[in-house]
């Protein structure tokens, strides 16, 4: 795909899960009622396996159903995303770019296009990348090369991706990747720190 990247200055690039839409919570939920439980400290682990005390294919394999099932079309935002970033499209002329290892289902991908939608508005969010389940960003963050886009993402490998290719990572911080600390790659805690940073205005 060909983009257009002449207007480069006001498309932000995003992770969707762990940055727009509270995946953890709802995935939480949705293994609670399947009769698995977290191990203690298991928020600070980025593998499921190791958060719920399973084998670690088995986590992969759970994560694969959930994301493919009917309840991805439903996740909540992640904190105060849906203020923000319908802040940064509506007054500041901002559209965003969804770049997320999800699944290769199309029903999965149009459940969480419509989840994307209802939430954030029906224009927020002008290209839906869809990878499957778990993949790596490298090749589609690659078609940004040298952009200076901003890249919002809560995993650590990702930042550094497109860090490597000329964008400006922000990482949104969770247990899993509290303690990363690196200059190149702020840690932000929420949406209102991404808006303030990308427009400077702290009102």
């Amino acid at each position: 795909m060909k983009l257009n990247l002449k207007n480069n200055s006001r498309i932000i690039l995003t992770d969707i899960d762990g940055v727009c839409l509270d995946w953890e919570y709802a995935f939480d939920v949705y293994l609670q009622t399947h009769g698995f439980t977290k191990v203690d400290g298991g928020e600070l682990k980025y593998d499921i396996g190791k958060r719920y005390g399973i084998d670690s294919d088995q986590g992969r394999k759970l994560i694969k159903i959930f994301n493919e099932s009917a309840a991805i079309g439903f996740l909540p935002p992640l904190r105060d995303a849906m203020y923000y970033i319908k802040r940064l499209h509506e007054e500041h002329g901002y559209v965003f770019h969804a770049i997320t290892s999800l699944s290769k289902d199309v029903n999965a991908q149009e459940l969480r296009t419509m989840n994307l939608k209802k939430l954030f508005g029906k224009t927020a969010f002008e290209r839906f990348v869809y990878l499957d389940t778990g993949a790596d960003k490298d090749a589609v963050l690659a078609e940004y090369k040298d952009s200076g886009l901003w890249w919002i993402e809560d995993k650590i490998d990702n930042c550094k991706a497109g860090l490597d290719v000329g964008l400006m990572p922000l990482l949104m911080e969770h247990g899993h990747n509290m303690n990363y600390d690196d200059p190149k790659i702020p840690r932000i805690k929420n949406w209102r720190s991404i808006y303030e940073i990308i427009t400077g205005d702290s009102r």
